[in-house]
């Protein structure tokens, strides 16, 4: 189910930022920040009153500036409105309105998501200062300070009226594949290949985002749907990588409704920044995944080449190195019959269930290997562990002191298990808890 978007926007330094760090930080009924994204982290999962969105915190607008950064952060604000569902405009009460505000109000205009104004800056809630506000033609001003935590129920509520409540899904039992990546990467002719085959083809219909396609199937008598996040650029005068950085909303949409995750990488362009961080939302979701190198045919080949782009992938994916690799072209066609047994793998392995007794004899060998680490002169010791989970598969070790357990034995077990079962494609989770804990 695809949450809605809330975008912030607003001139510089109206307090955006501030709102923001308090909606995803607080206790304003905040389900998870999602670390990853951006180096100023400018996304995040929010509740508010049973309704479930994301927000968007985006850069000052001034049309004023000209330099190229300036630019850039307008073309980013553009992105993030016309992805909105809901968008905020911030104000500063206490400078009262300016021709900054009526420009940036203007340019709302032309978005069809519907408009919440916040005068922001009153943390003596002087209801008096809101009114010339009126003159932006974008309804009542609420005020706020977002300093102070002051009025931001208040926004939040106004916010949700034109969203709707999250509601249970119902019962779906097809396994949902999420084709995601950077733009012309390939991902809509994956598609168009797998469900262009005879035996696959069912129908096609609208997604639950306006980026992303759902599309039906069965395979080898089971049923599946994709989740194609094509079409990523809407302006071909936007930079690439502007929209490459605001692509990511498409994605983590698509990877939070996903079973397993395909994503797709152009060979022709290597390995890219953009590539890797959507792999780390992936690993940071717990789904299984499969890297399709995609337009395999443009390279040309000789006996290093595939080690060439292992070696990368070694390196540039140290933080999930179980992670499953398969060479295609659509083009050609070349393997990508191969694309829905190596999902069915990843799957599998993400659902295995490892009994009780196999496991704890696991982990008693890797104990009697390295022993576990102390601390002023107390030792970890640890009692029993068992399967709590799948997708992904989690495993709760019982001990005597979980304050005693260092990251690096966590990840000497974790390896452990992955030598003893096969959990390629798949993260894990091991955690440590007190004996008593439930």
């Amino acid at each position: 189910m695809k949450k809605p978007l809330v975008a912030i926007v607003g001139k510089p330094n109206v307090g955006k930022s501030t709102f923001f760090n308090k909606i995803a930080g607080s206790k304003i009924s905040i389900v998870e920040d999602i670390p990853g994204v951006t180096r100023d982290r400018i996304f995040a999962n929010a509740e508010w009153c049973g309704y479930q969105f994301q927000i968007v915190d985006t850069g000052g607008i001034d049309f004023h500036k000209e330099d190229e950064i300036n630019k850039r952060i307008i073309e980013q604000a553009n992105l993030a409105i016309d992805l909105a569902d809901v968008i905020i405009l911030f104000v500063d009460g206490k400078e009262g309105l300016t021709h900054h505000d009526l420009e940036v109000a203007n340019h709302l205009r032309r978005a069809k998501a519907p408009k919440v104004l916040a005068v922001n800056k009153l943390d003596n809630y002087e209801l008096e200062k809101t009114y010339e506000f009126y003159e932006l033609g974008l309804g009542e001003p609420i005020a706020i300070s977002a300093e102070q935590s002051k009025g931001l129920g208040d926004l939040l509520d106004e916010v949700v009226k034109y969203l709707k409540k999250s509601e249970k899904q119902t019962e779906d039992d097809s396994v949902k594949i999420a084709l995601v990546g950077k733009p012309n990467a390939g991902k809509s002719s994956i598609t168009n290949r797998l469900l262009g085959e005879d035996r696959v083809v069912v129908s096609s219909v609208a997604g639950t985002t306006r980026d992303a396609i759902d599309s039906p199937f069965r395979w080898n008598n089971k049923d599946y749907c994709l989740i194609d996040t094509a079409g990523l650029r809407k302006k071909a005068k936007i930079e690439p990588d502007s929209i490459e950085r605001y692509s990511v909303i498409r994605s983590l949409n698509a990877i939070e409704r996903a079973d397993v995750c395909v994503l797709v990488i152009d060979a022709s362009a290597g390995i890219t920044e953009q590539d890797i961080k959507i792999a780390g939302l992936i690993h940071e979701q717990g789904k299984p995944s499969v890297i399709v190198v995609n337009k395999w045919d443009l390279i040309e080949k000789d006996e290093k080449s595939k080690k060439d782009f292992e070696k990368q992938f070694e390196i540039d994916l140290a933080f999930m190195k179980y992670y499953v690799t398969l060479y295609v072209s659509c083009e050609t066609g070349q393997r990508i019959g191969q694309i829905m047994e190596k999902v069915d793998y990843v799957l599998a392995n993400a659902k295995r269930e490892i009994p009780m007794a196999l496991f704890n004899n696991i982990i008693t060998n890797a104990i009697s290997v390295t022993e576990p680490p102390a601390k002023n002169g107390k030792k970890l010791k640890i009692i029993f562990g068992k399967q709590v989970a799948t997708c992904p598969p989690t495993f709760s070790i019982y001990c005597n002191n979980s304050s005693l357990v260092e990251n690096s034995y966590i990840r000497y077990l974790e390896n452990s298990l992955r030598r003893a079962f096969d959990f390629k494609g798949t993260p894990i989770k091991v955690q440590f808890k007190n004996k008593n804990e439930d």
